[in-house]
């Protein structure tokens, strides 16, 4: 019998939080977590910390030609957001029309449908971000 994948994917938490890593050697913070620290190379001093959820958009850009999975939801926007704490992520702008996206603006992550497979019918969820009113 197989592993319901669903219920596997539904317990990674980080899926559902911004869980990334805080190094205890020279505190500086990464997402996604990490088992080395990238800054000062120490191993064995990354702990889990939750990000916060809120930042603003440091770059972006609109995807026509989009990756395997995601070609249903062409065009898209695509974002670097820096997050309160100054950690960078890749993450879509949803629920935002295009024009209103600009460098700076403030953004929220959300939870939202992030792929489906077609052939099992699995439906993946996580983050994604959205302009703060």
């Amino acid at each position: 019998m197989r592993d319901a994948l669903p219920l596997v994917w539904r317990e990674i938490p980080e899926r559902y939080n911004l869980i990334g890593s805080i190094c205890e050697n020279c505190k500086k913070e990464f997402f996604p977590q990490r088992v080395i620290c990238p800054n000062c190379r120490r191993k064995g001093h990354l702990v889990p910390k939750k990000m916060p959820d809120e930042g603003k958009i440091y770059s972006f850009t609109e995807v026509h030609a989009a990756a395997k999975g995601f070609e249903n939801e062409t065009p898209y926007m695509l974002a670097i957001i820096e997050l309160t704490n100054g950690v960078r992520i890749l993450s879509h702008i949803v629920d935002s029309p295009g024009e209103k996206i600009n460098f700076g603006i403030p953004v929220k992550a959300v939870f939202r449908k992030i792929f489906s497979d077609g052939d099992e019918g699995i439906i993946a969820y996580g983050f994604k971000f959205k302009i703060i009113d």
